[in-house]
C-alpha cells in the first residue's frame, strides 16, 4: 500500500507487514502493589507481547534474572525494596507513584495507563539509567538528589529495535467509520501491534467483511451510511460461531446514557467516545488480549 493516499473504501492492512527482525523481549518483576494493579499489569503485558520490544512479568527461574523492576514507590516499604534489588542486580528500576525516593531512578505516575507504561518500560530498557549513588539510600523524606553533572548525565536513546516479522496468526482487528481522519488515527495507534486490520466505511462494507473473516475485535461508528453501527452490532453478535465471540467496541461522538443503553441492547462490548483518546483505545483492546496477573516478587 502507497501510505501517501487516502485509505480505499474498503482496505486490509497486515500490520504485522511492518515488522521486521527478531521479537525482544524483557522480563519486568513486580514488587508490591495491590492485586487491582497486578491486573492492570498483566493487561498491559498482554498488549505488550504484541510490540517490540516486548515486556513479559518475570517468573523466577534458576537461569532467568528480572531485566526491569517495576516497585510501588507508594508503599512505605519502597526504600527497602530499592535497597534489596540494588544490592543483587544492576536492572534499571521504575517507581511507580508520586516520589523518587531521592533517587532519581525512572518514576511513572499512577494511574496505570497504558501508552505511558509501555513507553516508560521501552526507555528504561534502552537508557539503563542507573542513579550514580554510592551512599546508602535517601529514605522518603530525603531531599532530592542534585541535577546530574555531565559526566553522570542519562546516554542518549539508542534507536528503536526492529519489529518483528509478520505472524499469519495475527489477531484481525475490524475498524468501521466513514472518516478517513478516524480510519487513519486508528491506523497509526493499531500500527505497533501485531494486528491484521481491516477498514470499511459503511455498514454493508462491513457485514460483508464479518461474513468472510472471524475477527477477535471490531470498532464500529455508530453513525454510518445506510445500515447504522446498532444494526450491525446487532449483526456480528447474532452469528454463530464455534471459534471465539468478537468483541464489539462502538465509536461514537455522543457520550449521552440513551446511546449507551442503545449500545449494549445491541450487544456491544464497550464504548469509545470520539474523538479517540489513545490511552484509553489501548486499555479497551488489551480486555480482549490473552493476559495473566502477574505475582508479585519477594525480596
Amino acid at each position: 500500500m502507497n501510505r501517501s493516499e487516502p485509505l480505499d473504501m474498503a482496505t486490509t492492512i497486515n500490520m504485522a507487514a511492518f515488522r521486521t527482525g527478531a521479537t525482544e523481549t524483557h522480563a519486568v518483576a513486580v514488587v508490591g502493589f495491590s492485586q487491582t494493579e497486578r491486573i492492570v499489569l498483566g493487561s498491559i503485558f498482554g498488549l505488550s507481547a504484541r510490540r517490540n520490544p516486548s515486556f513479559v512479568a518475570y517468573t523466577p527461574k534458576p537461569d532467568r534474572v528480572p531485566d526491569l523492576f517495576l516497585i510501588d514507590a507508594d508503599d512505605p516499604r519502597c526504600p527497602d525494596y530499592i535497597r534489596a534489588v540494588t544490592a543483587k542486580s544492576k536492572a534499571p528500576i521504575i517507581l511507580v507513584g508520586g516520589s523518587d525516593h531521592g533517587t532519581r531512578h525512572f518514576v511513572l505516575p499512577r494511574p496505570l495507563r497504558h501508552g505511558a507504561a509501555l513507553a516508560m518500560f521501552a526507555q528504561a530498557i534502552r537508557e539503563k539509567f542507573r542513579p550514580p549513588v554510592a551512599g546508602p539510600l535517601p529514605g522518603p523524606a530525603a531531599k532530592p538528589a542534585a541535577p546530574a553533572s555531565p559526566a553522570t548525565a542519562r546516554p542518549p536513546a539508542k534507536p528503536e529495535a526492529p519489529r518483528p516479522a509478520a505472524d499469519p496468526n495475527a489477531d484481525r482487528v475490524l475498524v468501521v467509520d466513514d472518516s478517513l481522519a478516524v480510519r487513519k488515527f486508528m491506523e497509526a495507534k493499531l500500527s505497533p501491534y501485531a494486528f491484521q486490520v481491516d477498514f470499511a466505511e459503511s455498514g454493508e462494507q462491513a457485514i460483508g467483511f464479518t461474513g468472510e473473516r472471524s475477527y477477535t475485535c471490531v470498532f464500529l461508528d455508530v453513525i454510518l451510511p445506510g445500515v447504522d453501527g446498532y444494526q450491525v452490532c446487532k449483526l456480528i453478535k447474532g452469528k454463530k460461531s464455534s471459534g471465539k465471540a468478537t468483541a464489539v467496541v462502538m465509536l461514537t461522538s455522543k457520550s449521552s446514557p440513551f446511546d449507551k443503553i442503545r449500545g449494549t441492547m445491541a450487544g456491544c462490548d464497550a464504548y469509545l467516545t470520539k474523538p479517540v483518546d489513545e490511552d484509553r483505545l489501548l486499555e479497551v483492546i488489551s480486555k480482549f488480549i490473552p493476559a495473566s496477573t502477574p505475582e508479585a516478587v519477594a525480596l
